[in-house]
Formats: structure tokens, sequence, C-alpha cells
């Protein structure tokens, strides 16, 4: 691995490639404007178990074993998985993955943990201590409610600067094998702090971090906001998204408008009831690029794009003792192959 700058690996010189992804939405975003790029689309968001937490843990467990057939590949041929969720203890990963019976490693840079996981796996790979790797992530949005909110059925309002959070799973199994999607680069983002306190406003926490991160991928690589067909970031939704571009603009970048995008601003019809700012959750980056991206990266519609996740890292303990929400962000590259 060579390393570029101060925060990026430079993953080209062994290459790692996704041999194969799973996607499962929730109801609400099956009905959204992606919702056909997804493998799994539910009509029941509780799935006939018995909590949501149960629920959540069966849709990463069916997000992996629909990487593992469209990779052609059995568990017995996965070295290690890796992977988080928002749940304490990282119960829909290590619940979820449990009957697979694999090395595990859990992750957590909130709804940023889908790219760590990238990064962490491809690193594995790249330096040949696995031949195969799946990573992945989880979110309900009834299940983040409960912990980190209010549960659903107690009706709190929310003000537009809100997010619904993401009800889904995805899973990409990484090796070696010579495919179409070839991951790149990752960067690791740093802690960024604007001092927002309001978990109502996590658009606004997470813009800074997204914005150092896109940067210090830039400088590292050398690169420019136009060598990527498209740099999406992982779930600012419609808000924080607009932030993001302010900040790029008052460090003198404006990219075109269609070079830009977030995932949680992709995922919902703005018409749809109670989705306020857009999409977030540790699935929206994961679906929303495993399902509808790398479809494009797939039908050449984009050659090379920069994925930024990005996480708001407080917990029901800092927001209770009314802590600031730190943020965090962190970016990989896939080019698309011809094999």
């Amino acid at each position: 691995m060579a390393r570029l700058g101060r925060s990026t690996w430079d993953l080209q010189q062994n290459p790692v490639y996704v041999s194969g992804v799973g996607t499962v939405a929730g109801q609400v975003e099956a009905q959204g404007p992606l919702g056909q790029d997804f493998d799994i689309r539910l009509d029941n968001d509780r799935i006939d178990d018995d909590t949501w937490e149960h629920s959540e843990q069966r849709m990463f467990s069916q997000a992996v074993q629909t990487a593992m057939e469209k990779a052609h590949v059995t568990s017995e041929d996965v070295d290690v998985l890796v992977g988080g969720d928002l749940n304490a203890q990282l119960t829909g990963f290590y619940f979820g993955t449990r009957a697979f019976l694999r090395p595990a490693l859990g992750v957590y840079s909130a709804c940023a943990s889908i790219c760590e996981s990238l990064a962490l796996g491809a690193l594995i790979v790249h330096t040949g201590h696995a031949q195969r790797v799946i990573v992945g992530t989880s979110s309900h949005t009834s299940t983040a409610e409960r912990q980190f909110r209010y549960p659903t059925e107690y009706g709190a309002q929310k003000p537009p600067t809100a997010q619904r959070t993401v009800t889904g799973a995805g899973a990409a199994v990484l090796s070696r094998a010579s495919s179409t999607i070839q991951l790149t680069h990752a960067t690791i983002g740093s802690v960024v702090d604007y001092g927002i306190k309001s978990p109502w406003e996590m658009g606004a926490a997470m813009a800074p971090a997204a914005c150092d991160t896109l940067l210090q991928h830039l400088r590292d690589t050398g690169r420019t906001f136009a060598d990527y067909d498209l740099v999406v970031t992982g779930d600012l939704g419609h808000i924080g998204l607009r932030l993001l571009r302010k900040l790029l603009l008052e460090r003198g970048i404006n990219p075109e408008p269609e070079r830009l995008n977030d995932c949680g601003a992709l995922i919902y019809d703005a018409k749809q009831p109670e989705v306020f700012s857009g999409g977030s959750g540790g699935a929206c980056c994961t679906i929303v690029t495993f399902g509808h991206l790398f479809k494009r990266l797939l039908d050449g519609t984009y050659k090379r794009i920069l994925v930024s996740a990005t996480g708001a890292l407080l917990s029901t303990v800092s927001a209770q003792q009314s802590d600031t929400i730190p943020g965090i962000s962190h970016a990989i590259a896939f080019e698309r192959k011809d094999v």
C-alpha cells in the first residue's frame, strides 16, 4: 500500500474489486425514486419479527446472503466480516452475522461506518491477509428513533431540519478476483466539531467533516472534482448538502451541481410524507451506493465516483448531557474497469 499525503491509501498496486453486493430496502425506501435498484424491497418493516431490532438483524443477514449469492461464494469462502450499525454494542451487525460463523470485526463511525468498513476490508484484502472480505451496515428507523430520540408511538413532532433514518441493509464482497468495480483509494477522515448540539440538525453537524475529508482527498491525490463523474456524501440531506456547497465555495471550490450530490438527498422523493430534509442512518449511504451508484458504474454511466460517508458522533449520553455533536467522514474512490 502507498500512502498519499496525510490521510489517503492508494490501493491500486494490489487491486481490490467488488465481487458482489446485496441490498435490502424498507417499505418507504422501496417506494422512493431508487426503489427498483434494490435487491430486496420490503412491504413490511417488521418482517413479522417480534422486535424492530430483530428485523434489522434479519435485514443484515439477508443482505450478506444476497451478496454472497451474487458473488458465487459461500460463507466458507469468506475470511472476515467487517461492519457496523447504530445500535448499542453493534447488535445489528454481530447478531445479524452470527449464523455465518466467520471471523467478525465490528466498526463504528455512526452513519459513516460503511466507508470505514470498506477501507478496513479493502486494506485486509490488499495486504494479502484475506482472500475475501464482506463489508456492510444496517439501520432501521424504529430502532434509531427508540435509541436516539423518541419511540415512534410517542408521536413527537420534528422540525424541517430533521432527517428520516433509512430502514435497510447492504453488504459487499471484496476480493482480488478481477471484476468491473475496483476500489482504488480510501481517505480516512478526522473528527470535526463546529459546535452543533441539536440532534435535529445532523446535516449541519456533519457537513464540515464532509468538507474536510473531500478537500483532504483532493490534496492527497492531486485530483479535482472534475476528475470524478460524481462525488456523493453519505447522509447530509438537502439542508446539509447546501451547507457543504457553501463551505466549499468559501474555500474557492464550486463543483457543478450534477457532480456533487448526497445519498440522503437521493433516496426519497421530497413529496413522500415525513422524510423531512432527506435520509440518514447507517444504511443510507450503503444501499444507495451498492444499489443505485454501482449499477451506474456497471452500465457505464459513471467511470469514477467518490463516496464520502458521513457520521454524526452523538450518543444517548452525550445528547442528554447537551454535548456538541462531532462529525466524521471517510471517502472511498471506485472506478469502472473493463474486464
